[in-house]
């Protein structure tokens, strides 16, 4: 009796997953949860990366959970975001809301719990037809991936490739506690050492055939040639120069909206590559978020970490009125969607996404 592979439909010739930049008409994506979210440690790589006036609030929290009023609030607006992705025909999958509650370890190292399920951008890098899960910085996201098999599994039986990129062990020897919290990127003393690779997926940006990274506290130059061997010859990966005190993905500084539209941050990008001369190069206006609004994991900045739904359609939190006016001047439509909420755990509407799929190929925008 011949016997029948459970695992992949040998029939299966096309991918579920195929995703080539930031703009193509998306039509499958994946939106985070904050269901069963945890506050980190504040380890190395943490506490290089919170604003300041945060980490008394992780010492002393780790482990156990945010104040329920705010992730209430976040929740009813992840919800309110799906759907509208839904409406405009989008199809829209959530990862499993696990318990990051509970403490874990490795043969090396223990933690009080793990973070959350709501920043897919951070964990998966999609290229084309592949998704590559990152081997991310901080201890207590070492496992977060889980909270996204039971999707990787449905797009590998669908015909989806599927790779992990080498377990990082995240050993004492992967961090720098005199890491530089001011100019890190003249110093080169990032709170992550060149030990193993280490990246998350959100420092990377793509454009078709060419992607965007940024070293930062959580990725590593190791991490980026990861990733360069891995791709081969197909892509072209560069590196951005960021001027950032805090650099942790790329999505609040750089950003390309669409062929021929890149959004800067005018306070971190000093270098733009080559390739972008006959782009239009525009600097995102100044945030309008509240300077006492509670931010946990982020900056203001998170303001740029807009989603392109199509060349023209683009999700904007609600509240940033000059980014709307700039953005609609620009020849965009905008979507307003109150985030404010949601942007308290470190992520904007392009950090709670991973686009699976959209109708595109891949090609060479340089």
């Amino acid at each position: 009796m011949a016997v029948v592979d459970p695992v992949a439909d040998p029939a299966v010739t096309t991918s579920p997953v195929e995703s080539y930049n930031e703009w193509d008409p998306l039509e499958e994506v994946i939106v985070g949860t904050l269901g069963g979210c945890a506050v980190p440690a504040c380890e190395t790589a943490v506490a290089a990366v919170v604003p300041h006036r945060q980490k008394d609030f992780f010492e002393r929290n780790a482990g156990g959970a945010f104040p329920a009023e705010y992730t209430a609030r976040a929740a009813a607006e992840l919800e309110e975001f799906a759907a509208l992705l839904t409406s405009l025909g989008v199809r829209v999958v959530r990862p499993d809301a696990l318990d990051q509650r509970r403490p874990f370890a490795t043969p090396d190292w223990s933690s009080l719990g793990g973070l959350y399920s709501a920043m897919p951008r951070d964990v998966l890098l999609i290229v084309g037809d592949t998704v590559i899960e990152s081997p991310m910085a901080w201890r207590s996201r070492y496992f977060e991936a889980h909270a996204y098999r039971r999707l990787l599994m449905d797009y590998f039986r669908r015909g989806a490739k599927w790779i992990s990129a080498p377990r990082p062990r995240l050993l004492d020897s992967l961090y720098d506690e005199d890491f530089d919290d001011e100019r890190p990127y003249r110093s080169g003393r990032y709170a992550t050492t060149e030990a193993e690779p280490t990246f998350d997926a959100a420092d990377f940006i793509r454009c078709g055939r060419d992607l965007f990274a940024q070293r930062s506290h959580v990725t590593n130059l190791a991490g980026i040639e990861w990733v360069r061997r891995h791709l081969g010859d197909s892509y072209r990966v560069h590196l951005v120069e960021v001027a950032d005190h805090a650099p942790m993905h790329i999505d609040a500084t750089f950003m390309p909206l669409a062929p021929g539209k890149l959004l800067l941050n005018p306070e971190r990008v000093k270098t733009v590559p080559s390739c972008f001369d006959s782009w239009d190069i525009r600097f995102a206006p100044q945030p309008a978020l509240p300077e006492d609004h509670v931010l946990y994991m982020s900056s203001a900045w998170v303001s740029m970490n807009v989603f392109m739904v199509d060349e023209r359609r683009v999700v904007v939190e609600a509240g940033e009125a000059p980014l709307i006016d700039f953005l609609q001047d620009w020849g965009f439509d905008v979507l307003p969607v109150s985030f404010r909420n949601v942007i308290r755990f470190g992520g904007c509407f392009h950090c709670v996404t991973a686009d699976v799929r959209r109708r595109g190929e891949l090609r060479s925008y340089f």
